[in-house]
């Protein structure tokens, strides 16, 4: 495998990172220097998983392809309409004046992380062939994935500081969005 498909390959799978960043950013002033190591965290959640899933589906080869291939779209789709479908709902009942805030907790990041990168698991599968391109490919996953959630934070700040949004429904929004894709392209064999 050549490096320009292992490069488009990574630039592909941080898409889902790239659009959850955005939702984080637009509550997020990046030039708070306190918010860096909550940023810095979630960058490296998502590259790090992003990274991790193809060494896992590598792995896990053809005893499991057929499994993953079949349920993780679905799997995929759950964890994000639940957890976008709350945000939808809570950004419809604010609990206090200043509305929803980045959810920067532990627990949701590291649920994030894992649902935003189910479908490189399957992308493990594709080193089987080239083993020797396996370290470069998640390397290269994981570093593409960390600097488009950094980015991505980033432009959500931009838009976030200067328009009044609803934060918490576009957020939910974009995951439910992202959810449904997954599920499309697994479904459709995308």
């Amino acid at each position: 495998m050549d490096l320009l498909s292992i490069i488009l390959i990574a630039i592909g799978l941080a898409m889902d990172c790239f659009a959850v960043s955005i939702a984080q950013g637009l509550d997020t002033n990046v030039r708070d220097k306190k918010q860096h190591p909550k940023i810095l965290l979630m960058a490296t959640l998502f590259g790090g998983f992003q990274g991790a899933m193809p060494l896992i589906g590598y792995y896990a080869g053809n005893l499991f392809a057929d499994f993953f291939r079949r349920y993780a779209p679905w799997i995929a789709l759950v964890l994000l309409v639940f957890i976008g479908g709350k945000m939808v709902i809570e950004s419809f009942h604010k609990k206090d004046e200043e509305g929803h805030k980045a959810n920067w907790n532990i627990g949701f990041l590291l649920m994030m992380a894992v649902a935003t990168s189910i479908d490189a698991l399957a992308t493990g599968v594709i080193f089987i062939p080239v083993p020797d391109s396996l370290w470069l490919g998640i390397s290269l996953i994981a570093f593409v994935s960390f600097f488009f959630s950094l980015l991505g934070c980033v432009i959500g700040s931009i838009f976030g500081t200067r328009f009044k949004l609803n934060v918490g429904l576009i957020g939910g929004l974009i995951l439910i969005a992202i959810g449904v894709k997954i599920w499309v392209e697994g479904f459709l064999g995308f």
